[in-house]
C-alpha cells in the first residue's frame, strides 16, 4: 500500500485561489461572447448605440470591462490569502542563525 502524503496547506490555498481565477476567467469569456456574439449578429444597419458604441461592444468589452475590474478587486480584498513563500523550515534556521549571534 501507498502512504499517502499530506498535502502542504500552502498548496491547498493555492489551488483554492487558482479555481477562483479560473471562474473569472470564465465569467469574463462567457460575458464577452454573450454580448458580442448575441447581440452583434445582426446587421450594422439594425446596430442600436450607447455612448456613440454599438450596444455590443459597449456590453461586451466596455461594461464588461468595468465589471471584470470591481469583480476582481472583490476577489483580491475578500477572498484572497496572503501566505508567506518561505519554508518553515529555512525561517526555523534563519531565526536560530540570529540567535546565536
Amino acid at each position: 500500500m501507498k502512504k499517502k502524503r499530506k498535502q502542504e496547506w500552502r498548496f491547498v490555498i493555492a489551488n483554492r485561489e487558482a479555481r477562483i481565477g479560473c471562474v473569472l476567467a470564465i465569467i469574463n469569456f462567457i460575458w464577452w461572447y454573450g454580448f458580442a456574439y448575441g447581440l452583434g449578429s445582426k446587421p450594422p444597419e439594425e446596430y442600436t448605440y450607447i455612448l456613440g458604441f454599438p450596444a455590443w461592444i459597449f456590453f461586451s468589452l466596455i461594461l464588461g470591462t468595468l465589471l471584470m475590474f470591481a469583480l476582481v478587486f472583490f476577489v483580491v480584498k475578500f477572498m484572497l490569502t496572503e501566505i508567506s513563500l518561505e519554508d518553515e523550515s529555512e525561517e526555523e534556521g534563519e531565526e536560530d542563525e540570529v540567535s546565536n549571534i
